[in-house]
């Protein structure tokens, strides 16, 4: 969770304003059932006419209310009208015929405590003459309706005033319709805005953190790609991401949204009635139990799911890789009933899950449903007994559904939450492996204007949890303006050795210098500046040659992208396609022959015209006559550098100044070609098995 709320401190304005238009949102969302409830019961019910004293009485209308009340109550029902003489106040006329012809009181604002004191004189007033005009059983009866008996008593002070009820009535029932349209349009829009913060603070959060992944990736050394497959660090980069981010877009909505609409609506639901709260129990109850049931099925499932994607990328990336070798076998029928067994296990996970949410929805479904119904049971009854008005109870009845979507949107949250977490975790592994590689502190400055001199001095090398090392004690110079070659056994160590000047690793023990510098003490970025690399399989870009050769300098020109490609013998196939150097290059290579591969990577080394280039074994797929013709134009080509060669035939080093003979991480023997002739005898037996007794000479 921490990796996330970094990833989201950034952009604290955005969220500040997202939880601003959510708190609208929510607020517009509470505040539609109450307007509906004001709509029903005073708009339909009670004709348009609101509670509490009317807006102007009659001389007589406001004698006859005094006779009923005591005499404080009546000095106050007083004070809250004002004396209008007939026919002296045009507005009221328009408003009340009768004030045309009769003096009338006209209601004034008095301040909310003093309103407040005004109406309940009045309601006291009109439930007794209510009481006064009825008796016996009527009386009873009336009792229980008191609030339909003040609105009654109001509509006859009005029709006395001249006034047209139902004129009241659409006034009212328009008035609150645009009022609600208007809350509902402030809502609607608040809950777009929080969509589009919501969505920009998402997806921004999901690039960065790619980014990060990306560039932490591309720093890593070949000790830490050990701890990761590939297939894994690109479902981390895509799909991981991709739950995150759909945590922050849809938690923002939604995580937020719920606890607020949530407590707000059993508040509101509590106001409109406290007789009905204990049913809000009820559900709450019956909805959190249900969640806690569904999450203590799903949440191990989602630990499952993220590594069983990573399965299936790995065994997809084997099949595609290998699809030669695959068919070459007839192993098609296994790969398949593989790939199957790995896609039934993902599938059987996530339908697992998915069905376990699809009958998260149905199951509050039925609670909302019978909350409902118990809500029109109870609810029925709290009418009847004049306890409770129908539009409080359909105010009641929505807050309950807002109540348990809220919670159904936080059962959704309990089931996007623990994956996503789980995808944090696993991108915390790669943002959080420490470099086993790092630039020193006080870097060193390479200085080569005549050359560069590679030195290994009693160097050994174990991979991390490896049982042995795979060299051991290794030491020679590699000097500018010579060849210094590497030959051995399978699994000798020779691609290790070279891999170890660029440092894609570290050696165990011992070191290596450039020019009396251990490479160590030189920033990574200089040192390999200094390399011209080509590596055991040669890979190209997807783009086009230029593309792929510039690669290796991006300043290069046109005459120098000829050069390398005249010393690495490409240009004799590259001069025959359609566009020359811009003949496009599908990615990994594959629609070029392994050799032509090998030698546009090796024209991308040479186009660096570094002062030390390694060839690890780069020369496997060229025939020997092209073989030939590469050493013999390479030689002047490289005259100024420390030439380091990987080859497993013996024909591509017999005019190497210096031969390394290795055999089990061990130099077994060193000199040239004729010297380990007559003084090794691992070297005199690879020799005898490639050449003939002439060609040995």
């Amino acid at each position: 969770m921490k990796l996330i709320l970094r990833y989201i401190r950034p952009f604290a304005v955005s969220l500040t304003i997202c939880i601003m238009f959510l708190f609208v949102q929510v607020l517009c969302d509470l505040g539609l059932p109450r307007m509906m409830s004001d709509l029903v019961d005073t708009g339909i019910q009670a004709g348009g006419i609101e509670p509490g004293a009317p807006e102007a009485l009659s001389v007589d209308g406001m004698k006859l209310l005094q006779t009923f009340l005591s005499e404080p109550d009546a000095r106050t029902l007083a004070d809250g009208y004002s004396y209008v003489a007939a026919g002296s106040n045009k507005a009221s006329v328009i408003r009340f015929p009768v004030a045309g012809t009769q003096d009338t009181y006209q209601r004034m604002e008095r301040g909310n405590q003093q309103d407040a004191a005004i109406d309940e004189a009045y309601t006291r007033a009109a439930y007794a003459l209510a009481l006064s005009m009825q008796d016996g059983a009527a009386a009873t009866e009336e009792s229980k309706t008191r609030p339909k008996t003040e609105v009654t008593i109001t509509r006859m002070f009005y029709s006395e005033l001249g006034v047209d009820l139902k004129q009241i009535q659409r006034d009212y029932i328009i008035r609150m319709s645009f009022m609600m349209l208007g809350l509902a349009l402030l809502g609607g829009s608040a809950a777009i805005l929080v969509g589009w913060f919501a969505s920009k603070i998402g997806t921004s959060v999901a690039m960065r953190m790619r980014q990060d992944i990306f560039e932490k990736v591309g720093r890593f050394s070949s000790a830490e790609y050990d701890q990761f497959s590939t297939a894994s660090l690109i479902t981390r980069t895509t799909n991981d991401v991709q739950q995150i981010q759909q945590l922050v877009l849809m938690g923002l909505r939604m995580i937020l949204l719920a606890p607020i609409m949530g407590i707000g609506g059993i508040i509101f639901a509590i106001r409109s009635s406290l007789s009905l709260s204990w049913i809000i129990a009820v559900a709450v109850i019956s909805v959190v139990g249900l969640i806690l049931l569904m999450f203590s099925l799903v949440v191990p499932k989602f630990k499952q799911l993220q590594k069983l994607i990573d399965r299936l990328n790995l065994v997809s990336r084997e099949n595609l890789s290998g699809l030669m070798v695959i068919r070459a076998f007839g192993n098609e029928s296994y790969e398949e009933s593989r790939f199957e067994q790995t896609n039934h296990n993902l599938r059987k996970t996530n339908r697992f899950v998915q069905r376990t949410m699809v009958f998260l929805f149905p199951a509050m479904t039925l609670i909302m449903n019978l909350v409902t119904l118990l809500i029109i049971w109870a609810g029925a009854q709290a009418i009847a007994a004049s306890e409770l008005q129908i539009g409080n109870m359909m105010a009641f009845m929505q807050y309950a559904m807002q109540i348990i979507m809220s919670f159904l949107l936080l059962s959704m949250m309990f089931l996007m939450v623990p994956r996503a977490l789980v995808s944090a975790e696993r991108i915390q592994e790669v943002l959080g492996t420490d470099f086993t590689i790092r630039d020193p502190e006080s870097a060193k400055t390479l200085a080569y204007n005549h050359g560069i001199t590679v030195e290994f001095q009693g160097v050994s090398f174990q991979y991390r949890n490896a049982e042995e090392a795979v060299l051991e004690n290794i030491s020679f110079t590699a000097r500018s303006g010579q060849t210094t070659a590497f030959i051995g056994t399978t699994g000798s160590g020779k691609s290790t050795l070279v891999n170890l000047v660029p440092r894609f690793y570290d050696v165990t023990d011992g070191r290596i210098t450039m020019n009396g510098i251990d490479i160590r003490e030189l920033p990574q970025e200089e040192l390999r500046a200094a390399i011209g690399y080509v590596p055991q399989k040669g890979f190209l870009f997807s783009g086009d040659i230029a593309s792929n050769i510039r690669y290796g300098n991006e300043a290069a020109g046109e005459d120098e992208v000829q050069e390398a490609m005249e010393v690495a013998q490409a240009r004799s196939f590259v001069d025959q396609m359609e566009n020359g150097i811009a003949s496009p290059i599908s990615q990994g290579g594959t629609n070029v022959s392994g050799g032509q591969r090998q030698r546009l990577a090796i024209a991308r080394a040479l186009i660096r015209k570094a002062p030390v280039y390694i060839f690890d074994d780069s020369f496997s797929a060229l025939d020997l006559k092209t073989d030939a013709a590469l050493r013999r134009q390479l030689k002047p080509f490289t005259a100024n550098a420390a030439v380091l060669l990987v080859a497993q035939r013996v024909s591509t080093i017999k005019s190497a100044e210096q031969i390394i003979v290795l055999d089990k991480g061990r130099i077994v023997g060193k000199g040239t070609h004729r010297e380990l002739l007559e003084h090794c005898a691992t070297y005199r037996d690879i020799a005898e098995s490639q050449l003939t007794k002439e060609e040995l000479a």
